[in-house]
């Protein structure tokens, strides 16, 4: 019996120039591919004359990946981006006409509301992915909001990646029965508890020191300057004046950062480990004592899950959906927004009991691609109208 058909779109997907874009989507794709017959186009957003050509990832070739270049107005182009990203998906979208049965696309504005610009057009069904941070934006947007609202209201689902995100869409008056928060997966043969001291003497960390680690894009709804005041204060503490902070990723706010990191007594104790590949991630994960997350407005980040896969307790801020899954003490402890010293607490708290790893990681199991690959199917399924 043949598969169904599926069509991903979307901006956050890997190419081999940026390799962490979009990891997310394409474990979930790879997941799928169990079901689901896939094609992806990877939008590119580029400047007016711009340009470039973009590689896919080996890992990605059966996902058959199509880059699509389209023209964006930065800053001041909410008005137009989804219009110009339809435009630039028009003619690629109509020669694949028919040959899929509907399409996926995750970002609200201005991936999904390029696609449905597009489904209204040609008549096919699409399912819409709100990653978390997007939907803020909206909330904080008037005429955003009314113009998302507007433009997915024909979807056939909207799938949030956090129950924060769905009960905001709610509030921006969309009909409750499409949207269905489901959570990401992490990939347990990877992310899993192992030798502390094995995995720092392979990261060149100090067998001696708690280990704080972060996480994710240096951009400011994570809030990396708060935690790298918090770091200092901490240390200001004889009792844990030998902490190491270690900064794992990349962004815009490196320089800022580094600047800030670099002042004081915390000079030598921060590292800008940079971009890693997932599976240093996981050894980051297995060395560390902590990992902190002061965002300020997301879903839930991957790496929460992965985290507790690892078997390492959680020190996050309320300003996204993290504490929809940091219900129990032993998992960390969750902040209210830039409440500076009590992240400071949260930190000597959690850092001053042995983690119970394998207690973590027990929990953290039941957060699998394979659960959340049979949520989307389901979805994808009932707006393809074919048989679950």
């Amino acid at each position: 019996m043949s598969k169904p058909r599926l069509l991903f779109i979307s901006t956050h997907f890997p190419d081999t120039g940026d390799p962490h874009r979009g990891l997310d989507n394409a474990a979930l794709l790879h997941q799928l591919q169990a079901r689901w017959d896939i094609a992806t186009l990877a939008v590119r957003p580029v400047l007016p004359f711009g340009g470039k050509d973009w590689e896919p990832r080996s890992d990605d070739l059966d996902l058959f990946p199509r880059f699509v270049p389209s023209k964006y107005v930065p800053k001041f182009g909410q008005k137009l981006n989804h219009g110009l990203m339809a435009g630039s998906l028009r003619k690629t979208v109509r020669q694949l006409y028919g040959s899929f049965q509907v399409v996926l696309s995750t970002w609200l504005h201005p991936d999904c509301c390029a696609v449905a610009i597009l489904a209204k057009e040609m008549g096919f069904p699409f399912v819409a992915v709100a990653h978390g941070a997007e939907v803020h934006e909206m909330r904080e947007n008037p005429e955003l909001r009314q113009a998302v609202g507007e433009l997915l209201a024909p979807a056939s689902a909207v799938i949030t990646r956090s129950k924060e995100a769905a009960a905001l869409l709610e509030e921006a008056h969309m009909p409750r029965e499409v949207i269905h928060p489901v959570y990401n997966g992490v990939d347990l043969q990877m992310f899993q508890p192992g030798d502390v001291a094995e995995a720092r003497e392979d990261l060149g960390l100090p067998a001696d020191r708690r280990i704080i680690l972060f996480v994710g894009e240096f951009m400011a709804t994570k809030n990396p300057l708060l935690l790298i005041e918090a770091f200092s204060r901490l240390r200001d503490d004889d009792e844990f004046e030998n902490s190491v902070l270690v900064l794992v990723g990349g962004g815009p706010m490196v320089d800022e950062m580094t600047f800030r990191a670099g002042r004081g007594r915390t000079a030598d104790h921060v590292l800008f480990a940079g971009r890693q590949p997932p599976a240093n991630v996981a050894k980051f994960m297995r060395a560390a004592d902590v990992l902190c997350l002061p965002n300020e407005r997301e879903g839930v980040p991957n790496v929460v899950f992965e985290a507790y896969a690892s078997g390492l307790p959680v020190v996050a801020t309320g300003g996204g959906g993290a504490g929809e899954v940091q219900c129990e003490d032993y998992l960390g402890r969750l902040v209210s927004g830039r409440d500076i010293d009590a992240l400071v607490d949260a930190l000597k708290a959690t850092l001053s009991q042995p983690p119970d790893r394998a207690r973590i990681q027990q929990f953290g199991t039941k957060f699998t691609w394979e659960r959340s690959a049979e949520a989307y199917h389901q979805i994808l399924a009932k707006a393809a109208g074919v048989g679950a």
